[in-house]
């Protein structure tokens, strides 16, 4: 029975053909066993219903509809078999085998992975049909697989009429050639996978260039060439547009494309870095106001976008896959005594995360680094979350942002194991259990967040002018108000402040304390 990745039943009851996956030598338990649960568990994970995945705190979600405007319909061709249609063309919705190796791992670790890696792929829009995992000590240098593993890999590949290869790892130029000689697909690695799905989910002008970027970087050092149109020569006008006085030998096509390619990176490095100082600016203004900060990062899927729709009413784009976020949302949230702050929602990270993204999104992860808290959102129902929490520490430490005090929320309570709800309790100092669905324990997290941070606390009492409104507005927005009266001659404050307020306050207004 083929292990294709089921949206209905009735396509399971429509599998019919055979394809055989087997581990490498020495590989515990029934393969074609692992590969179903791995493809079966994608599957639900993927195609849970959308009903069931928001709450009333995430508004309308337009952006979701957006998202949804163009989806496969499982068992519709869209290839053009008569070439007098529209002009000669194929339309092909891509259809891929997943590939995986593993080592000294756990063979459950290796599980995880590919399952990620099948979620990652219909992610980007692909329908996943079969797997195959072998246990390797290390990738061959050659193909990655071994010559043996890759021609089963093609017989694999032609019984179930797959046109891609997924594989879960980072491919070299030359091991994806190898590969595709014999597979006669197209091969992928994990990388060019998750920088797909982020060049179709970024939004803003500054994600979209940094999406750009980092696929560029990953492009440049795999350029390969096709035939002999690569070895032409081109000198003068073609090669380098200078004309008269520039003609030279001139230089091979594939030169010229890694030339465009430095280009178009140094002129994207540079509108990046135009961005910057607006996105500064902002953090500056916010420092200045002397509000609080908190940042939510965590592992790609794991409910950041919930919890921030729970906690502010933002309705921002919440989605059952991975990567729905990419662009920071700031918003500002107030804790039960009334202290005001904002919170700030990011790109959630993923295990194997490309340094390219890193590098690219730089900018934007310095939200996190820049935070006086971070809460640090962790996936309660995933079968592995320690290895998650493990993946965002490293991309955490990488852009320098440890140094803010950091909150566990293990989310997704209602559906998570309560065994693992209590091994992961008993591994971390400071976490706190809720479910962003349900809203149990979101009390409890808001005032966990007014305890972690600092907020202004010099006591004043003051009888600010009426015609000094702007002070009055500046305790309301930057200190706690713990008494306001109105009185004959201007407003009476009881409030804690910072010290700069309150320096304000004393060269303006009128002392009351006792």
């Amino acid at each position: 029975m083929t292990r294709q990745h089921h949206h209905t039943e009735q396509n399971a009851a429509d599998s019919s053909s055979d394809a055989r996956v087997t581990h490498g030598a020495g590989a515990a338990g029934n393969s074609d066993d692992v590969i179903d649960r791995i493809l079966a568990r994608a599957a639900a994970a993927i195609t849970v219903d959308s009903s069931a995945e928001h709450s009333a705190f995430d508004g309308d979600q337009f952006d979701l509809e957006d998202r949804h405007a163009l989806r496969r319909v499982a068992g519709l061709s869209t290839e053009l078999e008569d070439v007098t249609e529209v002009e000669y063309r194929q339309l092909r919705l891509e259809k891929v085998v997943l590939a995986g190796l593993y080592s000294g791992q756990r063979t459950g670790d290796a599980e995880n992975s590919l399952r990620e890696l099948a979620a990652l792929a219909e992610t980007a829009g692909s329908e996943v049909l079969d797997g195959l995992l072998q246990r390797r000590t290390f990738p061959d240098p050659g193909t990655y697989l071994g010559s043996g593993k890759a021609a089963e890999l093609a017989t694999v590949v032609a019984s179930v009429g797959a046109d891609t290869v997924i594989v879960d790892g980072e491919l070299a130029a030359s091991q994806r050639r190898a590969l595709e000689d014999i597979v006669k697909v197209k091969v992928i690695d994990r990388t060019a996978l998750i920088l797909d799905i982020f060049a179709q989910h970024a939004k803003s002008r500054e994600g979209k260039a940094q999406v750009e970027l980092a696929q560029l970087e990953y492009l440049l050092p795999r350029l390969r060439g096709w035939g002999e149109s690569m070895s032409r020569q081109a000198g003068g006008r073609v090669a380098g547009g200078a004309g008269i006085g520039s003609r030279g030998p001139g230089e091979t096509k594939i030169e010229l494309d890694r030339r465009r390619i430095r280009h178009r990176m140094a002129k994207l490095r540079r509108e990046i870095k135009a961005m910057a100082p607006a996105r500064a600016a902002n953090r500056s203004a916010r420092r200045k106001s002397e509000i609080p900060s908190v940042a939510i990062a965590g592992y790609t899927n794991a409910g950041k976008s919930s919890i921030l729709n729970r906690v502010t009413g933002a309705g921002v784009l919440v989605q059952n896959a991975l990567f729905a976020t990419l662009d920071p949302t700031v918003r500002r949230a107030r804790t039960p005594e009334g202290r005001d702050f904002t919170i700030t929602d990011t790109v959630g990270f993923v295990r194997s995360l490309p340094h390219e993204l890193v590098e690219a999104f730089r900018s934007t992860l310095e939200e996190v680094a820049d935070a006086d808290l971070l809460l640090h959102i962790v996936d309660g129902s995933h079968p592995d979350p320690e290895s998650q929490i493990k993946a965002v520490r490293e991309v955490i430490s990488e852009i320098e942002a440890l140094q803010a005090p950091e909150l566990i929320v293990i989310n997704k309570a209602d559906i998570a194991d309560p065994d693992t709800i209590a091994r992961l309790r008993a591994a971390e100092p400071e976490t706190i259990v809720v479910s962003a669905r349900t809203g149990d324990g979101v009390d409890d997290l808001m005032q966990r967040i007014a305890d972690l941070l600092v907020f202004p606390d010099v006591e004043v009492s003051y009888l600010i002018p009426y015609q000094r409104g702007d002070l009055v507005h500046k305790v309301h927005d930057r200190g706690l108000v713990l008494e306001e009266r109105h009185e004959a001659d201007g407003t009476l404050m009881h409030a804690r402040v910072s010290d700069a307020l309150a320096a304000e306050l004393a060269a303006a207004c009128t002392s009351v304390m006792n």
